[in-house]
């Protein structure tokens, strides 16, 4: 080669170096929701730098809780509207039973039980259906806090739910409200504080992480733990054919940086959630936690028999088999076993 032909090449080369490099970073948008104090709200935070130093800034995400409003969190991914999203199961759970199945009352109580359904089947199967009706992958899944009831009077005892406007936030939970004689009131949160101090609600179910940051408490001082809905997913999401763009060593990176969040997600839960309700604590919030013999009054077939059959029959016509879904899940959890 002639000297001025590799000086010529290698000139070009240089020119030609950065561009290579900014080719291979990604650039994301994470749409989310301001949730303040939530478990939802600290993950969503910590996933751009977590993100962007396991992949030593190639995969650049810029989170933003202003985007998208919750219940077009998944539409606006599978519809290419946004790369990723934190989306809400809940939001979903009236399309799709699965995405509400820790609504049931009496099944899913805790975070333990939620973790346990998610690793032996569930969180799989919700993988596949991410990916068919919503064209996205599923990088982690994790919980809001503990749902309790945040209420103007007590509300401690199966009578006390009588007549009682409450806002609820899933089909499941509104529909045992109702059998056991209370209003539910579907109602936007932004419209939750206002509808406490005006007397159009008498209370809520939300979680206690979210309830904290945006001061239920003030206008709800009883809160109460009925372990009704008492955990809801939410699960971090990137449309499948921006997923397909991103190089496979990068892929893996991001992959594995998603897994350990889930893990902390939901095994540092119970620790994340007792500092939260410590706070509330020091600013005079007392929590009151149904006995198992209320509970077991409020789970009488009688009452949810009606909400496990309502269901079955969503489940039918989305195409799956409700009650085998049920029973699978009941023998995870032991529920079924003679103690």
């Amino acid at each position: 080669m002639k000297p001025l032909a590799a000086i010529g090449l290698m000139f070009a080369g240089l020119l030609l170096a950065p561009n290579t490099l900014k080719a291979q970073e990604i650039d994301l948008t994470l749409a989310a929701l301001a949730a303040p104090s939530t478990t939802y709200r600290h993950f969503t935070l910590a996933i751009p730098d977590r993100i962007a130093k396991a992949t030593d800034g190639k995969v650049k995400i810029t989170l933003n809780d202003s985007l998208i409003g919750g219940p077009q969190l998944a539409p606006a991914v599978r519809d290419g509207r946004v790369q990723m999203s934190a989306t809400v199961h809940t939001y979903l759970a009236a399309e799709e039973p699965r995405m509400g199945l820790f609504n049931l009352p009496g099944l899913i109580e805790n975070m333990a039980e939620f973790a346990y359904v998610c690793e032996a089947f569930w969180c799989a199967d919700l993988e596949q259906i991410w990916l068919e009706k919503w064209n996205s992958v599923v990088l982690a899944t994790g919980a809001w806090c503990v749902q309790q009831l945040f209420s103007k009077e007590p509300i401690r005892t199966l009578e006390d739910f009588k007549n009682k406007r409450l806002r609820v936030h899933n089909p499941q939970t509104a529909e045992l409200m109702s059998a056991l004689g209370a209003k539910p009131v579907p109602l936007a949160l932004s419209e939750v504080m206002p509808a406490l101090d005006r007397g159009v609600i008498d209370g809520l179910f939300t979680s206690t992480c979210y309830g904290h940051g945006q001061e239920y408490w003030r206008g709800a001082p009883n809160v109460q733990n009925w372990s009704l809905g008492a955990i809801n997913g939410w699960a971090i999401m990137i449309n499948k054919d921006e997923w397909a763009k991103i190089p496979a060593d990068l892929q893996a990176k991001v992959r594995a940086e998603m897994k350990n969040i889930q893990r902390e997600a939901l095994y540092e839960y119970n620790v994340f959630v007792g500092k939260v309700m410590a706070e509330m604590r020091d600013k005079g919030v007392t929590f009151w936690v149904a006995p198992k013999s209320e509970r077991d009054r409020v789970n009488d077939p009688k009452y949810t028999q009606p909400v496990f059959d309502g269901w079955i029959k969503r489940a039918s016509e989305v195409g799956f088999d409700g009650a085998a879904y049920i029973a699978r899940t009941r023998a995870v959890l032991g529920k079924d076993l003679v103690q």
